[in-house]
């Protein structure tokens, strides 16, 4: 890897381009052939283009998605292209690329249930994929072309996260996205690294929003946000193409995004790239979601089964329990638990995708169930039941020092995502019990491969996509090296639910 110095350098300093930060991100992207992908990435993308498909089968009745597809469908492919294919309208009915990016995008990210990375900042790079997928199908490619695309937006999409934090400075984290796409994009078309470090620049510009999107009362927003990311990368690649320029240098500049939207003029930060011919491994750092749950709550949940093993049924004696406190890290603390002030995390008439961020409601519902349920953990009815409410107002959070340093830990196999909780009687006994990463991820008692990411898909399809279907997606899938043009029609699980169609002819109208 080759550490590169970023800085924030006045317009009179001319910095040239191929020093800037835009530049040799895309050098990486057009720079990644199949000499630069092993086994181990490829495999490893296989499993996340299943594992969106799992999660977008499982989304698709839900009204955001509903929403998005409806206006994906009212933008017909006209030309210049086959069009790209919406998740649940079936493979002969296609639309522009940019609008299948924003549905398929939309599916896969509402359940909150795909892949992740952490660390300086927090990422979902499994959104590189909806994108990258619709303007294959829309251009013809392949599916070594689909695959190189994948394995360059995942290395520049981790690079990033490593290195520049978004957060701290309450931007959201789909500028980074955005950076990603647009070089997966450049990597899968072949395109130069001048269109695609312009791409980047004009797609960075475009989609760095503040994170109240998933903040206070939180809104579907949380799933087109990235969608939207998607969206405005293929426009950005688009117009590049075409010939046309960015805002530059959009990192470096003295009113650009490093300079005005993070850390200020004086500050410096190092992004790690790969060196020319160096393996794009960067997929293998990141993990999936076994509970569809923000990625802090997946080792609460298991902690949670754990403690329940310890305790027997909580559910049974929760009056019982004076308090629970997990101590964690800062991020889990101030993003997902009492440390983030909000109320909304305790309000029994919150929406999902505010539940999906309260840590403590999971861990009051995790406690009681044993378990995790994509949809019915997170009904109305159960986040009003009394004996739950109860509880969960008894949950709180705490920041510990160890935790935050084990969540920021240089070594990935020694990372922890989890937390100690502590369970207080009213009897005054003590309970503790902590865990460390999810069961699912990398170095967790129960790793996610391919059988398990299989069984994500066929759990998830399960009322959705025939069993006949369900055998010709994953097949399609596994093949994905060697799919022609034709063959990526396949990744688009053909949906029977005829309720699907009937709820959508029900949306109210909008402009399109």
């Amino acid at each position: 890897m080759i550490d590169h110095r970023v800085r924030v350098h006045p317009s009179a300093s001319h910095l040239p381009r191929e020093e800037q930060l835009a530049w040799k991100l895309a050098a990486v992207a057009t720079g990644t052939s199949a000499a630069e992908i092993d086994a181990e990435s490829a495999a490893m993308a296989i499993n996340r283009v299943i594992d969106n498909a799992a999660v977008a089968m499982a989304s698709l009745r839900r009204r955001p998605v509903a929403v998005a597809r409806a206006q994906a469908t009212a933008h017909p492919v006209t030309g210049g292209g086959a069009g790209a294919t919406v998740f649940g309208t079936g493979p002969d009915f296609r639309v522009a690329p940019e609008w299948a990016a924003w549905a398929n995008g939309t599916a896969v990210r509402e359940l909150d249930f795909h892949d992740t990375f952490l660390a300086a900042d927090y990422s979902h790079p499994g959104d590189n994929i909806p994108p990258l997928l619709a303007v294959a199908q829309h251009t013809g490619r392949s599916g070594a072309d689909l695959l190189r695309g994948v394995i360059a937006a995942y290395e520049v999409h981790v690079a990033l996260v490593r290195a520049i934090c978004l957060h701290a400075h309450r931007i959201d984290h789909v500028a980074h996205l955005s950076a990603a796409t647009a070089c997966g994009l450049g990597a899968m078309l072949k395109l130069d690294t001048e269109v695609v470090y312009q791409a980047v620049q004009q797609a960075v510009h475009t989609t760095t929003a503040t994170r109240q999107s998933r903040k206070g009362e939180i809104s579907s927003w949380k799933a087109f946000a990235p969608a939207y990311a998607g969206k405005a990368a293929i426009e950005a690649v688009d117009r590049a193409m075409r010939g046309e320029g960015a805002p530059s240098p959009i990192y470096e500049g003295e009113d650009g995004y490093l300079a005005w939207m993070l850390d200020g003029k004086d500050a410096e930060w190092t992004v790690s790239l790969p060196a020319p011919g160096e393996p794009r491994r960067a997929i293998l750092d990141t993990y999936t979601k076994e509970h569809s749950a923000e990625y802090q709550a997946q080792a609460v949940i298991d902690l949670a089964r754990s403690l329940r093993e310890k305790l027997g049924p909580v559910d049974r004696f929760a009056e019982d329990i004076e308090s629970v406190v997990l101590h964690t890290s800062h991020h889990t603390h101030q993003v997902i638990g009492s440390g983030s002030g909000d109320p909304q995390k305790y309000d029994p008439e919150a929406s999902r995708e505010t539940l999906d961020h309260s840590v403590p409601y999971i861990l009051a519902v995790a406690l009681q169930d044993g378990g995790w349920h994509h949809e019915h953990s997170y009904a109305p009815e159960r986040a009003r039941r009394a004996d739950t409410v109860a509880l969960w107002r008894r949950i709180s959070t705490v920041e510990d020092a160890e935790w935050t340093t084990r969540y920021h830990h240089p070594d990935p196999e020694k990372r922890a995502f989890g937390g100690r909780a502590v369970v207080t009687f009213t009897d005054g006994r003590v309970v503790e019990q902590e865990l460390a990463v999810a069961d699912a991820h990398p170095a967790g008692a129960r790793p996610f491969a391919r059988e398990q990411y299989a069984a994500k898909f066929r759990t998830l399809a399960e009322g959705v996509v025939e069993p006949g279907a369900q055998r010709v997606f994953l097949a399609a899938a596994e093949s994905l090296p060697e799919l022609d043009a034709r063959g990526l029609d396949a990744l688009f699980p053909v949906s029977d639910d005829v309720a699907l169609a009937r709820s959508d002819a029900e949306l109210p109208k909008g402009l399109f």
